[in-house]
């Protein structure tokens, strides 16, 4: 059996931060301050009205050891706006659909001179697309012998005078990439290449670690597409607990096979319960970048396993398992093992 693993990690954030107390006097927020802050949420950062989206995954990306090539890139929006970098008055003046499809992926392609990589965009998958793009991503590699790297790329900035609070949660503007390659000995990889985590600036960080990827599993629910905050914190305990064991099983595995439960950053008072619910060890559940950076769209398995592994918690051998909740409405999970790489 083929296996991919990733090999890098990185991520940026807008660049304004905010203390929660000063979104909420500003308008930005629905719940009271307070209200929050008992829920795990300090501060969080949002673009500059001239920041981009396509700005955000270019710094995350730039910090990524590209040297070794890449043969695919799956670039992942949760709102359908960022999906496109043309100029939406161009599009009002001309009536020309061309300034509808200027896509990120593709600007990304040539800004990064990877002119040997196919662009796959990925959306309509809420803030679960980062899982999203690593399936699509191991897939990928498992169907093109020939194709050792896969570039995975999440960007969202929320619209300028966005309230900046989905379902009781505060959130960042974000995104996040990394490298999805074949495992080193098999056909088609180059030799890998990369770190395991990034820091927030951002950046690799230098341990060597990686993370094989050992199962994916998603639901979906299209009915529930227009469920009210309400209902969503509802749904969330009926369906993570489901996701979670469904994955597990996929694996072989059971609950008790998981060393690290490694969530979005969504109100830490709801993954209390979930985590009695499953079974796992409160302190096994991985959100210590919640207080200061929110819940940064579809970035945050990706920021908080970066923070693990920089934390030196992480070894050898263990499995993580990474899970989110999205739009849509969907759910996914990946369980990944942590893997030594070469110096």
């Amino acid at each position: 059996m083929r296996h991919s693993s990733i090999s890098g990690m990185a991520y940026s954030l807008g660049t304004t931060r905010l203390r929660v107390e000063e979104s909420a006097e500003a308008g930005r927020l629905r719940s009271p301050a307070a209200d929050l802050v008992s829920a795990g949420f300090g501060s969080h950062y949002i673009c500059r009205p001239e920041e981009t989206a396509y700005e955000l995954a270019a710094a995350a990306v730039r910090e990524l050891p590209l040297s070794g090539g890449v043969d695919a890139i799956v670039y992942n929006t949760c709102l359908p706006g960022n999906g496109n970098t043309g100029d939406p008055a161009l599009w009002e003046r001309t009536r020309d659909v061309k300034h509808l499809m200027d896509f990120p992926a593709s600007r990304l392609q040539a800004d990064f001179a990877l002119s040997s990589a196919v662009v796959f965009g990925l959306g309509q998958q809420g803030c679960t697309g980062m899982l999203g793009a690593l399936r699509l991503a191991n897939a990928l590699l498992a169907a093109e012998p020939d194709w050792g790297t896969v570039l995975c790329v999440t960007s969202d900035r929320f619209p300028d005078g966005a309230l900046y609070e989905q379902s009781y949660n505060v959130i960042s503007d974000g995104a996040a990439a990394c490298l999805v390659s074949r495992d080193q000995g098999e056909p088609g990889n180059p030799g890998g290449s990369g770190s395991s985590g990034a820091s927030g600036d951002p950046g690799v960080s230098g341990k060597s670690l990686g993370y094989r990827i050992v199962a994916s599993h998603q639901i979906t629910n299209g009915g529930l597409h227009s469920a009210s905050d309400d209902e969503t914190v509802g749904l969330f305990f009926s369906y993570v607990p489901r996701l979670v064991r469904q994955t597990v099983e996929k694996a072989g595995l059971t609950t008790a096979d998981i060393d690290w439960v490694i969530p979005q950053n969504t109100n830490g008072n709801a993954w209390k319960i979930a985590a009695r619910l499953l079974g796992f060890p409160e302190e096994r559940i991985c959100q210590s970048t919640l207080s200061d950076i929110g819940h940064a769209i579809s970035a945050d398995n990706v920021i908080n396993l970066s923070a693990l592994a920089d934390s030196g918690a992480i070894e050898p051998g263990q499995r993580l398992l990474l899970v989110m909740a999205g739009h849509g409405l969907n759910w996914q999970a990946t369980i990944l093992e942590a893997t030594e790489t070469a110096p």
